[in-house]
């Protein structure tokens, strides 16, 4: 059986589950050695290897998590189409706490009293204040170490995140906020050299090409790589690979893998290799005529593709077209996507960080903060005394190969991201009365005295 001369190569990162879960900036040591071995389907170690955890780290990490929550009550479980979180009150808590607990914060603090996506932006002078609402109740460690919604199993959006956000909208204007995993040129290279060489297919062609290639590379900008953020944007990466090369079934129906699609189709292959990167999907914003309250609507995610050609040196550059199976996956991809982040969490957790790099756009932007005339100093690390959780930086992921065969022609692997464009979301408005309406509705309910309702 011969191999072809110039086969469809797609670079195949290790994509393995990564459902990430982040705790407070005070951590027990023991914690985070668990934490960064098992998180969700992952692990990174000290050197910033990616890896698969073991089961019985995982496990332990579960049984750790759900001893140290703390126990929701009250309102706080309670499910509800729009939980209320003030800024202004939120940075006092963190304040109150810091000054009489060691600094050590709450559950409800850590976890925004379960809000499990940000819907709307309420700006209200009068109260000095910022209020951020959307769907919210209790909350729960599941069986992958993630903290999510009881009754919804959607993640809860975490303080750490929001802290990251607020913090990084300067950069995510300027340089913006994107992940990575992408094979080297010198391993490229060489793993072409390899497919040359042989001329009959047969199991030391996988073994072969996965030695030739080496270690991908994972790139992030935007963000701190330590952060829980960048966790979870190379989580998202690694598991959309995952599915699309038929590493792992995905957990919906109707969405098979790039490589079953591909096996079954016409299409011409050639040596260009698709990328797939997951950005943001946002219908344009509503805004009231005087810019106090927005909305942010539409799905939040989606997928995208285009093909990028493979130099005999290893060089990959964009090609400025899509496969047509690779975009008919995208598309794919994006159409399951509600149904995939309520059973792959991290997928979930990505759209949360869209929404929050949206929201904190919006507020640097619009200057919202100076509109209040609230001032966040501990948040927006403009004081120190309140620092995001420290992980493992992410810095490799070993190269695994898959493959289907069609015909005489052996298909093989592929790379990609995650793009956060979170400045070109809030470009786009539309003036919107019932958003201002439902602002005033809200504004009694501003002057509560808790820093959630």
């Amino acid at each position: 059986m011969s191999l072809p001369r110039s086969p469809y190569l797609m670079l195949r990162l290790i994509v393995t589950a990564v459902a990430c879960l982040g705790t407070t900036t005070f951590c027990q040591a023991g914690h985070n050695i668990f934490r960064n071995n098992a998180v969700g389907g992952i692990s990174i170690d000290a050197q910033g290897v990616v890896n698969q955890p073991s089961v019985e780290a995982r496990q332990v990490l579960v049984r750790e998590l759900a001893a140290g929550l703390q126990p929701v009550d009250g309102a706080l479980r309670q499910q509800t189409e729009i939980r209320m979180i003030s800024l202004k009150m939120l940075e006092q808590a963190i304040a109150d706490a810091q000054a009489s607990n060691l600094g050590n914060l709450p559950d409800d603090i850590k976890y925004l009293a379960g809000i499990q996506r940000i819907e709307y932006v309420f700006v209200y002078p009068e109260a000095n204040d910022i209020v951020l609402a959307g769907p919210g109740e209790g909350w729960r460690v599941n069986e992958f170490a993630e903290v999510v919604g009881e009754t919804t199993g959607r993640p809860v959006i975490e303080l750490n995140d929001l802290l990251v956000a607020l913090r990084t909208a300067e950069q995510a204007r300027d340089i913006g906020i994107s992940c990575s995993i992408d094979p080297n040129p010198d391993g490229v290279a060489a793993m072409q050299r390899v497919v040359k060489g042989y001329r009959r297919f047969d199991e030391s062609v996988i073994g072969a090409i996965e030695q030739a290639m080496g270690p991908q590379t994972v790139t992030l900008t935007g963000v701190p790589a330590h952060s829980h953020f960048a966790r979870v944007l190379v989580a998202c990466d690694y598991r959309m690979k995952r599915y699309a090369m038929h590493l792992e079934q995905a957990p919906v129906n109707g969405l098979p893998s790039f490589l079953e699609m591909l096996g079954e189709s016409r299409v011409k292959l050639t040596n260009m290799m698709p990328r797939w990167w997951l950005a943001c999907n946002y219908e344009p914003l509503a805004k009231s005529p005087d810019g106090l309250a927005w909305q942010l609507r539409g799905p939040g995610v989606k997928a995208m593709t285009e093909d990028a050609l493979v130099s005999e040196q290893g060089q990959v550059v964009p090609a400025g077209m899509a496969n047509p199976i690779a975009k008919r996956w995208a598309d794919s991809f994006t159409e399951h996507y509600d149904e995939l982040a309520s059973r792959d969490v991290v997928f979930g957790q990505l759209r949360n960080l869209m929404d929050l790099c949206v929201v904190a756009a919006l507020i640097d932007k619009e200057a919202l903060l100076d509109k209040a005339g609230c001032d966040l100093p501990l948040m927006m690390g403009q004081t120190e005394g309140l620092e995001v959780d420290s992980w493992n930086v992410p810095k490799s992921v070993s190269t695994e190969s898959s493959f289907v065969k069609r015909g005489r022609e052996y298909l093989i692997t592929a790379s990609g991201g995650v793009q956060i464009e979170s400045w070109s979301v809030i470009s786009k408005a539309q003036s919107s009365n019932s958003v201002e309406q439902l602002r005033t509705e809200k504004a009694a309910k501003a002057e509560n005295k808790s820093w959630w309702w």
